[in-house]
């Protein structure tokens, strides 16, 4: 009995021993006496009562992460040290007390809050230097802080956006953008706004076309404008960025399939795919000229587009059947430069008087019915634009000097295609006094057109 009696007074003993231990260095740590309460906490964790309670990991990390952010030590590496064991100490308080209960006690909450406060300082200060991986680290591990203390209700605002948008930045820089997308995603959800935030939206608005979230995209770009009303991005469609994000043709043209995949008659991404095919298909002359391997799968492409969308606004579609026509007379006048080269090299071979060779006479005329072909392409597209444009002179009586030249440009290349029709009709008079007649009717058109009166322009 007497054993037992005594055992019970040592345990007894040791727990209030244990008990004292933690009252005397909370008073200590009360007092701001961090190193002291350092020394004794590390003393009075040797022993496995004092050390077994989660409230031991909670007070480590309260008087480590005073340290760290003390005015000796902060922004040493003895800082980052301690801030290693503090972060490390609280997660083991988090795993033996998982209701986190101390954390509202006045002394402890100091930890999670120097904690935050030291990843914070060492993310920024990385952040500044341009060390970006390594910043984003720390700021990763100080919202964790922030968000815990404001479910905790230590932290009265609903959002750190400090934190937020640093570490969105960070993450941008870094390249890691499904960290920033989370991070942006966040401040947008919470509708912040003002200067320096417009990014947080942009960023937003082209993250999700380029992952084709097009619900996200079209609810972040209504956000954008509906904070920051005067910026012209938030205006933008889905065509200008599928164009616009893209920077060779190849992906140009995919982003804008992918677009009609969906929306099959869309007229705008109709008349840019067919304008940026039209550009890959007749490059500037100072550009490169080599021919396209696939520019016959192309070619059809783009006059489906520019078809479509002069169906979808038929009020605009002299545009669309003006790249049309203008590409085929491109291409009409490259097969004239190879026929008169033939022609200037087959004169310059054939002795005067002597007749061509057969072998030459062939390819003359199979050039000139390639020239023909091509031409008569361009036909049908420039009849619909001058047609238009009858209409328009008939509706109004006067057009834009731009549609007035245009339509003198469309009439002028039906007559020469006509007149080339007559000259390849040798020997048929029904078809010679058919295209002649054709001509004269587009020659005279063109003589007309310069009476028209030019339709004043408001400025």
């Amino acid at each position: 009995m007497k054993s037992l009696f005594l055992l019970l007074t040592l345990n007894l003993s040791a727990f209030f021993a244990t008990a004292q231990n933690y009252d005397n260095i909370k008073t200590i740590m009360m007092l701001n006496q961090l190193d002291k309460a350092k020394t004794d906490f590390d003393k009075a964790f040797t022993n496995a009562k004092f050390a077994g309670k989660p409230e031991a990991y909670i007070m480590k990390t309260a008087i480590y992460a005073g340290l760290a952010m003390s005015d000796a030590k902060k922004n040493t590496p003895e800082s980052e040290q301690l801030t290693a064991e503090a972060d490390a100490a609280f997660s083991k308080y988090k795993e033996m007390d998982p209701t986190m209960a101390l954390i509202s006690d006045p002394t402890y909450q100091n930890g999670p809050i120097n904690l935050y406060s030291s990843y914070y300082t060492a993310g920024y200060n990385e952040y500044s230097a341009k060390k970006w991986q390594t910043s984003l680290v720390k700021l990763k591990k100080a919202i964790e802080y922030s968000d815990l203390l404001i479910l905790k209700k230590i932290l009265s605002s609903p959002v750190d956006t400090n934190v937020l948008i640093l570490a969105a930045i960070t993450a941008e820089n870094s390249g890691n953008k499904e960290d920033a997308a989370g991070y942006y995603t966040r401040l947008a959800d919470a509708k912040i706004g003002g200067d320096g935030f417009e990014g947080v939206y942009r960023f937003l608005v082209s993250y999700s076309f380029a992952k084709k979230d097009m619900s996200a995209f079209e609810k972040y770009k209504a956000l954008g404008k509906e904070l920051f009303p005067k910026s012209e991005y938030f205006n933008y469609d889905k065509i200008d960025f599928a164009v616009g994000l893209m920077t060779n043709f190849n992906d140009k043209l995919k982003s804008l399939e992918e677009v009609l995949a969906t929306d099959p008659d869309n007229y705008k991404a109709n008349q840019v795919l067919g304008e940026i095919i039209y550009d890959t298909l007749n490059p500037k002359e100072d550009a490169p000229q080599d021919p396209l391997p696939n520019a016959v799968e192309l070619e059809k492409k783009m006059k489906e587009a520019f078809e479509k969308s002069a169906k979808a606004k038929p009020e605009t579609a002299e545009i669309p059947y003006l790249y049309m026509g203008d590409h085929f007379i491109n291409k009409a006048s490259k097969v004239n430069d190879r026929r008169e080269a033939h022609s200037k090299d087959m004169k310059a071979r054939t002795k005067p008087g002597a007749m061509s060779s057969k072998e030459d006479i062939a390819k003359r005329d199979a050039l000139d019915k390639e020239y023909g072909e091509t031409l008569e392409q361009a036909r049908e597209p420039y009849e619909k634009v001058a047609a238009i444009f009858a209409n328009k002179v008939k509706q109004e009586n006067e057009l834009e000097m731009r549609d007035k030249q245009q339509y003198k440009k469309a009439v002028s290349y039906l007559a020469d295609i006509f007149a080339f029709k007559r000259a390849m009709a040798k020997g048929k008079p029904a078809d010679q006094a058919k295209y002649s007649a054709e001509e004269k009717k587009w020659t005279d058109a063109y003589d007309a057109i310069n009476s028209i009166k030019e339709k004043k322009r408001d400025h």
